[in-house]
């Protein structure tokens, strides 16, 4: 019996098929349909936005959080649409498909990518991380508030938690973050945010 075999996409066949509705991503050619989110995650989505918006506003830094761009890999057919994704304004005149598919894979460009893991975990703590760390984006959160990951990620027994992932010297170094600890960021400083925060934005 013979099998068909999906055909792959390069990432340009992609960035002119992409439609305006519905939430596309790119894995190693094959393009993904993301699933619409529940209203939790998207509860979180808007809480963190807000929050890193009113510090980046407050410390007048050039940057913007767009709505649907996308981080393209620089070593696979694979791009990606994180839950948050935070932009350097100025270095986005030195990338090339942002005018035409608002899509970045400089480290110049991202300050900051943010995952709120959704049933398809592994995509979060392995294939991004991976391409997020090769890419060189600074600083990446998961954001685990179903604590759905597995275990080596999480602990056993499993609970929900933040793993802020700070790029030093080309790999990333992970610290998490669980009930009312105070998140450190890196990019953010001063920003005043515990976990329990983050999982219950409208507690």
């Amino acid at each position: 019996m013979t099998q068909a075999i999906p055909k792959l996409v390069t990432f340009e066949d992609f960035a002119a098929w992409r439609p305006e509705g519905g939430r596309y991503e790119l894995h190693d050619g094959v393009i993904v349909e993301m699933a619409q989110p529940a209203g939790d995650h998207e509860d979180i989505v808007g809480f963190l936005v807000e929050k890193i918006a009113v510090e980046y506003v407050r410390n007048g830094l050039p940057y913007s959080i767009p709505k649907t761009a996308l981080v393209q890999s620089p070593t696979s057919q694979s791009c990606y649409s994180p839950d948050l994704l935070l932009l350097n304004r100025p270095a986005l005149k030195l990338e090339p498909l942002w005018q035409k598919y608002s899509t970045v894979k400089f480290a110049d460009s991202i300050v900051l990518a943010i995952e709120v893991v959704s049933t398809n975990w592994r995509d979060d703590y392995h294939k991004k991380l991976g391409e997020y760390e090769e890419i060189g984006i600074k600083e990446y959160w998961i954001v685990d508030y179903l604590a759905i990951g597995g275990k080596k990620f999480l602990g056993n027994p499993k609970q929900p938690t933040i793993s802020v992932y700070q790029l030093v010297d080309g790999e990333y170094q992970v610290t998490q973050f669980r009930g009312n600890e105070r998140i450190v960021s890196p990019t953010f400083p001063e920003l005043d945010l515990t976990a329990e925060q983050i999982f219950q934005p409208f507690g």
